[in-house]
């Protein structure tokens, strides 16, 4: 994925995209004769979820969504179009409307401001596709039930205290053409997602833990092994002997998930610059200054082959490529979109991304992470004096203005003279400062593994992402 994102070298498996839609640079050629950039993305998704648990299965097919968004800039704004229609007629008459709204608006607002120079990019013309080893699409709805209840019901064998154990699978697959008058590019992103959990019982008490597997590809990234599912169903019993923590400052080392959730709100959402235009990003005066110890390398890559938010060119036609958000320590650059990256006169990055050709590109993450650092995790955790191993990451929110963040974990392990103690606590919050929590990164691990999830701007625009991380030891508020 990475040498074809860069190099925009051709496969042969979409013919069928690009011819479907020859007529698209055309119409992107007719909206540029009455403004200086036009673009147009063309989209389709469909796929199914499965959810089983004893007794129950339920099966949803994803609404197959289809459509096409027209954008075009008078030079001073953007303005776009969405039509769920896909034929080139009902496609040029969307085309005459929005031309028709940028006049008006021209009427009504007189152009104002620094003129909106947009640079369509070198060109490429590229057709990709995600490689699979086991296609979703090979597979009948019959044969993923069976796949899957296959992973639950080893799961619900593995332990006699084992009360209930439930799976939940999904896959999709993504097609996209976008096109400006530089660029022909068509891509196909094929993702797969498994969750099982394992819920225990000693009679007056109940438990839970999972184990999530996903990424773009087949089903080849679903394995579980046997040892896998043994080991969340005893991470499950353990956790019936969990008690509350203590509230305080510890000294803590992280799994790789939980480092995801930290590196995804810390500086993920906190360096996507439409939030610098609209001054609610406090990282936007901070580019160029330490925001964390010399340890901590923060990436966002949707070229890493297999992540859950791997992609080819963002919704806006830009080639993928790895961005460095923090090298050692220090805030490189933002998260950009196009609108965001031209108004502040910045190079752009691969993160222009639309929930569907419904919604509007905001500036998205795609796999971000910490990068690895030179140590064992072993060494990590027996450097613990006296502090907790954070585990199971759950969810996470950040204040882009303030840079406080919050981020749920399952349990936590009680560490003491860098050996477990065998007590635990569970559920555990995270608090802190984000320039204090990067600043106190003392270890990093070699391990570095990416998790799938989704995210969500504001209480909408849902997308696909990855993150993770290796093991990492810091120092926050656990509660």
């Amino acid at each position: 994925i990475r040498d074809v994102a860069v190099t925009g070298v051709q496969t042969c498996a979409l013919p069928i995209l690009r011819h479907r839609y020859a007529w698209l640079p055309d119409v992107v050629a007719d909206l540029e004769r009455e403004v200086p950039y036009a673009a147009a993305l063309a989209t389709s998704s469909s796929g199914v979820r499965l959810a089983l648990r004893d007794g129950e299965q339920s099966v949803a097919r994803r609404d197959p969504s289809e459509g096409i968004v027209l954008t075009a800039s008078d030079g001073h704004a953007l303005e776009e179009v969405a039509t769920g229609a896909t034929d080139e007629a009902s496609v040029r008459a969307a085309a005459r409307s929005l031309i028709a709204s940028l006049r008006d608006r021209r009427v009504r607002r007189p152009v104002a401001g620094t003129p909106l120079v947009i640079d369509p990019g070198t060109p490429m013309h590229a057709d990709f596709e995600t490689p699979a080893t086991i296609d979703p699409a090979s597979l009948t709805l019959s044969e993923k039930l069976s796949r899957t209840e296959s992973y639950r019901e080893r799961a619900r064998r593995a332990d006699p205290r084992v009360v209930q154990a439930l799976a939940r699978y999904s896959d999709g697959i993504e097609t996209k053409v976008f096109v400006n008058r530089a660029r022909f590019v068509t891509e196909v992103v094929r993702r797969a997602s498994l969750i099982v959990s394992v819920y225990v019982s000693d009679g007056p008490s109940r438990r839970y833990s999972w184990i999530s597997r996903g990424g773009t590809g087949g089903l080849e990234h679903l394995d579980v092994t046997d040892e896998a599912l043994a080991e969340v169903t005893a991470t499950a019993a353990a956790l019936l002997e969990a008690v509350p923590v203590d509230p305080g400052m510890y000294d803590v080392v992280v799994d790789q998930s939980v480092a995801g959730i930290l590196a995804h709100e810390a500086f993920g959402h906190g360096v996507e610059t439409d939030m610098f235009l609209k001054e609610r990003a406090r990282g936007a005066a901070y580019l160029g200054e330490r925001v964390g110890s010399d340890l901590v390398t923060i990436m966002d890559d949707p070229t890493v082959p297999g992540g859950y938010g791997t992609y080819f060119v963002d919704d806006e036609g830009h080639a993928s490529t790895p961005t460095c958000i923090i090298r050692d320590g220090v805030l490189q650059r933002g998260l950009t979109d196009l609108y965001s990256a031209t108004r502040l006169g910045i190079d752009r990055s691969a993160n222009g991304r639309r929930e569907s050709f419904e919604r509007k590109a905001y500036a998205r993450m795609s796999n971000t992470f910490f990068a690895p650092g030179s140590h064992a995790p072993d060494e990590l955790l027996g450097s613990l004096e006296d502090g907790l191993y954070i585990c199971q990451g759950s969810n996470g929110m950040e204040d882009p203005k303030g840079w406080g963040i919050q981020v749920g974990a399952h349990f936590a392990r009680e560490y003491r003279h860098g050996r477990p103690t065998g007590r635990l606590f569970s559920p555990v919050s995270l608090t802190g400062y984000v320039p204090d929590v990067l600043g106190a990164v003392s270890m990093v691990a070699n391990d570095l593994h990416l998790h799938p999830g989704g995210c969500g701007k504001g209480w909408k625009e849902y997308i696909t992402v990855g993150d993770g991380g290796p093991h990492v030891r810091t120092r926050l508020r656990v509660s």
